[in-house]
């Protein structure tokens, strides 16, 4: 058991049995400690602020202490009341971590890449148009035939090859945007 805590926990133990005196001493020797904390934890949060989260933290001690478990140790417990008093602190203000990314840029600097799923997405669009469009679309867009070859290759005039593909084409953009089943 850490230094104070058997300490702590007997006056607490005392405290919880209605005893005032040691519920007292207890609150004295803990303020300090969970001061530490609350100004560790609470970087982000302005000084002065710093004592309304130890009020905070000690009431909250006050008003729950018949939820510790004298089984249980009993430091975690008030550490554990006071990280929600700081993580309270900082939702009320809206507290968040800024960095500048400057800082990380090495990190985080990346080649951009293919996207993995974008193979598997446009065969499963590719898949809902019938298969005359589909190679169409293939042949063009992806093989880089041009509409003359891919007309003569299939049968069919230059103009009907573009109507195809332009069709094909908007049935896709409306599948992938999920306004047509």
């Amino acid at each position: 058991m850490p230094d104070g805590e058997a300490d702590w926990t007997a006056l607490f133990r005392a405290a919880n049995g209605g005893d005032r005196v040691a519920y007292a001493r207890f609150l004295q020797e803990i303020t300090p400690v969970l001061r530490g904390i609350i100004r560790v934890r609470g970087r982000s949060v302005p000084a002065h602020q710093h004592e309304d989260i130890l009020q905070e933290a000690l009431l909250a001690i006050h008003a729950k202490r018949h939820t510790w478990d004298p089984a249980r140790p009993l430091r975690p417990w008030l550490y554990a009341i006071v990280r929600h008093k700081v993580t309270d602190a900082f939702r009320a203000r809206g507290a968040r971590v800024e960095l500048d990314l400057a800082d990380f840029i090495e990190i985080l600097a990346a080649e951009p890449g293919p996207d993995p799923t974008a193979a598997g997405d446009a065969r499963r669009l590719m898949d809902q148009l019938e298969p005359r469009a589909a190679e169409i679309v293939r042949a063009i867009g992806l093989d880089g035939e041009t509409p003359g070859a891919a007309a003569e290759r299939l049968q069919m005039t230059e103009g009907a090859i573009r109507v195809a593909l332009h069709r094909a084409m908007k049935r896709l953009s409306l599948l992938a945007h999920g306004t047509l089943r």
